[in-house]
């Protein structure tokens, strides 16, 4: 069982929702969301992926076009 399962939080400051998916904490920074954790992983609500997945998505076609 994983931690996701075990009902971890959301590791975005300010956010209390449990979370939904697990990420790589660089990735997540990197598009800008606010968060507050000292491991490798980020831990994020429906609400902050459907968020980061809209700030990411210009960097995800660009690459498609890139490599694609």
């Amino acid at each position: 069982m994983g931690r996701i399962e075990k009902g971890v939080k959301c590791d975005v400051s300010g956010c209390g929702r449990e979370a939904a998916r697990s990420m790589s904490i660089d990735k997540v920074k990197a598009a800008g969301l606010n968060v507050s954790s000292k491991e490798k992983r980020a831990y994020i609500c429906k609400e902050h992926y459907k968020e980061f997945k809209k700030k990411t998505k210009k960097e995800k076609t660009l690459d498609k076009w890139r490599y694609g």
